[in-house]
């Protein structure tokens, strides 16, 4: 599995954005910077509250727009937290799942090629032809227990 470092996938993320026609505002950049950095699963909020301290005239909206850029780009996905709300993280490089912390938000990545088999039985035995997964797993990180 090829990781970036969070250096190199904010250039790839702002290179991304360009390419696609995006404006790479101030904002923008803050944004894209805060997620890189971060290992947590950050709200809409929580993203805005992090880039007013570094640009205090960034707006809400410009924090849902980017959102739905990098989402649709596929640098970002949203992660469903367990009191309905949805954050986002930085999305999987190649084939990986996620481990969120229920308490502090912080999400962990890992491989999930051992999970063959068992989709593999859940389509014989539903007539499904799976097409498409996202695993997400909860629990306590080790600074959370």
């Amino acid at each position: 599995m090829n990781h970036l470092s969070n250096a190199d996938r904010r250039e790839r993320w702002l290179e991304r954005l360009q390419a696609s026609g995006y404006r790479l505002t101030t904002p923008l950049k803050i944004i894209v910077d805060i997620l890189t950095d971060s290992p947590r699963a950050l709200d809409a909020l929580q993203l805005f509250d992090l880039g007013r301290q570094k640009y205090p005239r960034m707006g809400l909206v410009t924090v849902y727009r980017a959102l739905d850029k990098l989402e649709e780009l596929g640098l970002v996905q949203r992660v469903h937290r367990e009191e309905g709300c949805h954050a986002y993280l930085r999305a999987a490089e190649g084939h990986e799942h996620l481990l969120l912390c229920t308490r502090c938000g912080r999400g962990v990545f890992f491989a999930g090629d051992d999970l063959t088999l068992l989709f593999e039985k859940v389509a014989r035995q539903s007539g499904y032809r799976i097409e498409e997964h996202w695993l997400q797993l909860y629990g306590l990180c080790e600074n959370c227990q």
